[in-house]
């Protein structure tokens, strides 16, 4: 079966999806706007799944970005459960798994990510990822019940899991193969304050570490690390990253390459958020983003090029993460860096972070510091234009 060619299809339900069909409306878009989410969901903010979904048990309706009614007033249509599993670029059909061919005017791939799992553990019945709301709320259930937590990576995931673990009083261990937490992206100095954070909160940080041995049958019991020590689990969680989620458009890895406003390649077919490699003027060159703010922008990036109208500013590089009752905010391209300088006290909570490059500002990491957020932000922006 089909559906004829008309309007906008946007693939995936995340917030680069929500933020292109909201924008199209306000823009003036009259035509047909359809969101595919493989969740049987409609669209939803993913951060909370880590924070309050894992700490508070927030339900679907308490993180959808809006309601059904929102939705049927703006006749944006949502299909849940439908998942994309090909296009025809020449014949402007998106088709589904069950073989469902949906026609479009324009294309928008928004299917975002999907986290990376270690092969080692993929067939053990206690092991998980999180990435979905059912992912959350699986995990908030074993927190519950007080489960002896380990978790693979010490990324921003796998710090949040601690964290809201170790809220609970119960037994964390974390092992991460890497010298020092976030050591690749946010380098040595800030690296070592991570660990020292989460050491201080009783979390068992284990650095330089790999899984040597996994013991078990259907579930793992315990995981005898590099070093030879052995550590027993109830339960395993991997957060070692994730990639885009474009196979079934044929580029399996690096995401689609877009412009400023989501063009790609492929005539009427854009793309935005973690499954699109957009042009990102302070590297100069395609890049993966990965994170909320610039998925958010990216969307309406993509409802503003559909639409002709003028496209905001390209998104920068951003995040933040919730920890131990403090905001760590994030800014920028710190690998780009060739000096670090902390504004303020480290070891009571309350820094900045500054990355230069031959003297000049390429990221910012600000902690327990909101209000620098923008005068930041600003000067970011203005150095990635000029």
């Amino acid at each position: 079966m089909s559906s004829s060619e008309t309007g906008v299809v946007i693939a995936g339900g995340g917030l680069a999806a929500q933020r292109c069909a909201e924008t199209l409306r306000r823009l003036g878009y009259e035509g047909r706007v359809r969101i595919v989410c493989a969740e049987p969901h409609r669209p939803y903010d993913r951060p909370p799944l880590s924070k309050e979904v894992l700490d508070e048990g927030q339900a679907e309706d308490a993180i959808s970005f809006r309601s059904h009614e929102w939705l049927d007033e703006r006749s944006i249509e949502v299909l849940e459960g439908a998942t994309a599993s090909a296009f025809d670029a020449a014949a402007h059909r998106l088709e589904l798994a069950d073989g469902f061919l949906l026609g479009y005017e324009q294309l928008v791939i928004a299917t975002g990510s999907r986290p990376r799992m270690l092969e080692p553990f993929a067939h053990f019945g206690n092991v998980s990822v999180l990435r979905t709301i059912e992912d959350s709320l699986q995990l908030r259930g074993l927190l519950e019940r007080g489960a002896h937590l380990l978790i693979v990576g010490a990324g921003f995931i796998g710090q949040e899991v601690a964290v809201a673990a170790r809220k609970r009083g119960l037994a964390v261990t974390v092992v991460e193969a890497a010298p020092l937490p976030m050591h690749g992206l946010l380098g040595s100095e800030i690296g070592g304050w991570f660990a020292a954070l989460h050491r201080e909160e009783g979390v068992d940080l284990l650095l330089g570490q790999t899984a040597a041995e996994i013991h078990g049958g259907d579930r793992v019991e315990a995981v005898t690390l590099d070093d030879g020590r052995r550590i027993e689990c109830d339960h395993v969680l991997v957060g070692v990253g994730v990639a885009p989620e474009t196979g079934w458009t044929g580029i399996e890895t690096g995401g689609v390459p877009v412009d400023a406003g989501g063009r790609s390649e492929w005539p009427d077919v854009y793309a935005a958020g973690d499954a699109a490699a957009f042009y990102d003027p302070f590297l100069g060159r395609h890049a993966l983003s990965g994170h909320w703010e610039s998925a958010g922008r990216q969307g309406a990036a993509v409802a503003h090029s559909i639409t002709g109208s003028e496209a905001p500013r390209p998104a920068l590089s951003s995040f933040w993460s919730d920890q131990y009752g403090m905001r760590i905010q994030y800014l920028g391209h710190a690998a780009l860096a060739d000096t670090v300088e902390i504004d303020g006290d480290t070891a009571t909570r309350d820094f900045v972070a500054l990355y230069t490059r031959a003297g000049e500002l390429v990221a910012a990491l600000i902690v327990g510091r909101p209000r620098a957020l923008g005068e930041l932000r600003e000067r970011l922006a203005y150095i990635a234009e000029a």
